[in-house]
């Protein structure tokens, strides 16, 4: 009796993980798209202003690609930045100084670089109305958080 028994709860686990799991991958593929920067929302904490922005997210069957492009502008000078990191998820792209890994951490991008020795972490998060919030975390600098509209 008792391995008829464990089988069946053996079963239902595995029907339940595997629900679980696509449930999941579903809810990643939310974050897919280009979504465009919303500058009155974002809080940067004195870091000069964003003045445009769009990040492009397409998690493809666990092949992660984040591309950003941001336009800084402060009194002395304006500049573009323009990053991507494209790799299976838990993968890292690595090159002299400069190494970048993402992976999801259940429903939230994770990006992790480090590059001369300074550590960013991205966290990308869906939000309601759609919308979705950008935190951002670097090495001796204060945290900023940035809001982004589907474009």
């Amino acid at each position: 009796m008792w391995p008829k028994v464990c089988k069946s709860f053996l079963g239902v686990v595995s029907i339940f993980t595997f629900f679980a799991v696509s449930a999941l991958a579903n809810n990643h593929r939310e974050l897919n798209g280009t979504w465009q920067l919303v500058p009155a929302r974002s809080e940067l904490h004195g870091e000069p202003a964003v003045e445009t922005g769009t990040v492009t997210i397409n998690d493809r069957e666990g092949n992660i690609y984040v591309e950003r492009s941001f336009d800084f502008e402060d009194a002395n000078h304006s500049v573009t930045t323009n990053f991507a990191t494209d790799a299976r998820a838990k993968a890292s792209i690595k090159q002299p100084g400069f190494k970048s890994k993402a992976k999801w951490d259940h429903d939230v991008l994770k990006v992790t670089t480090m590059n001369n020795g300074v550590t960013t972490v991205e966290r990308y998060i869906l939000q309601g109305g759609g919308s979705m919030m950008l935190q951002v975390d670097r090495t001796g600098r204060p945290s900023e958080t940035l809001y982004f509209q589907r474009q």
